[in-house]
């Protein structure tokens, strides 16, 4: 999700969060809220309006906030778990049916048919499952009692921000637990800097309006400087026991950069056989389960991908499945 995220390969157990100050009731700090809200210059009548919402801290809430469950996960068990062929053939039918509404928008904005495919596929299903908490609720349930209150305190202002500027109705902002709305998992601050309207409404609308919804990733991608053009990686083999097989690691960080030929040139092959179609591309070798697993060249864009959930799996998953949904040979 696009300012939150859990990392798809770590997922570990949270720490158990310190209860607030006794003296200050959940009342109390609602109403602090408010007089913060009506300080910043936001409608009285909104800002009410949204904080009842929430009437008391959201036990289910916090009971997912506290009890995140504790493992790691391979490359290969989230691949499995994430990129089911269901998933895969599903995308490609949406693809073929929305089309025509997201290649325009997603040249307009300066991204490409497949990361969007592939990132509202992850988040949303490709706009099915939109999450069951109301946003406000949430919010200031994890700003009252969580283990990052002052970080869920600024995204509950902003949410406030987006309803007293009538883009919203407070009833209508659903997401995720911890706050991450409608079908591209925006939170507040990455709505107010990235959402768009396009349909015509006056109101950027990502919960129901789909070319709003693919603007929007559209514009998260463009201005975070994705490159028209360019793939965000390619599937490779790697020969065991190589000097490329050395200079690879575990996080797409930490591998040497070269240029695609330099890696051709050290015996890193396409897995399909074939050759590399833009060998001055610089690359990183990236295998998530270390030698002898899966191998991937990823390039520039798959730092962009990386800005919207900094996980290795996340990128390569929204990779493979905007590859699946568009077309693009593996």
């Amino acid at each position: 999700m696009a300012g939150f995220f859990l990392s798809a390969g770590q997922l570990r157990a949270r720490p158990m969060t310190r209860p607030p100050a006794a003296s200050e009731s959940y009342r109390q700090f609602l109403e602090g809220v408010r007089s913060q809200a009506l300080a910043e210059g936001l409608s009285a009548t909104a800002v009410t309006e949204a904080l009842a919402m929430a009437p008391a801290p959201n036990q289910a809430v916090l009971a997912r906030d506290r009890h995140q469950p504790e493992f790691t996960m391979t490359w290969a068990q989230y691949r499995s778990r994430v990129l089911k062929p269901a998933r895969l053939q599903q995308g490609a039918q949406v693809f073929q049916n929305v089309r025509g509404t997201l290649t325009p928008l997603a040249q307009r904005y300066g991204a490409a048919d497949g990361v969007v495919m592939g990132i509202w596929g992850l988040e949303s299903g490709f706009g099915v499952t939109l999450g069951k908490f109301n946003v406000i609720d949430a919010l200031a349930t994890l700003a009252y009692d969580g283990r990052r209150a002052k970080f869920f305190r600024s995204e509950l202002l902003k949410a406030l921000r987006i309803v007293s500027d009538g883009e919203a109705a407070p009833s209508t902002m659903l997401g995720s637990y911890a706050g991450a709305m409608g079908q591209p998992q925006f939170m507040p601050s990455a709505y107010l800097q990235y959402a768009v309207d396009v349909d015509g409404d006056g109101k950027p609308n990502i919960w129901t309006s789909k070319p709003d919804v693919f603007a929007s990733i559209a514009n998260y991608l463009g201005r975070r400087h994705w490159i028209q053009g360019q793939g965000w990686g390619t599937e490779v083999s790697v020969p065991q026991g190589s000097e490329a097989e050395a200079l690879g690691a575990k996080g797409s960080r930490q591998s040497a950069v070269r240029s695609v030929s330099s890696w051709e040139a050290l015996g890193v092959r396409p897995v399909d056989g074939g050759s590399f179609t833009q060998p001055d591309l610089q690359a990183r070798l990236l295998e998530p389960d270390g030698p002898g697993g899966q191998a991937f060249l990823v390039f520039h864009n798959f730092n962009v991908i990386r800005a919207y959930n900094p996980s290795d799996y996340y990128a390569l998953a929204v990779g493979l499945l905007g590859d699946a949904c568009t077309g693009v040979p593996a």
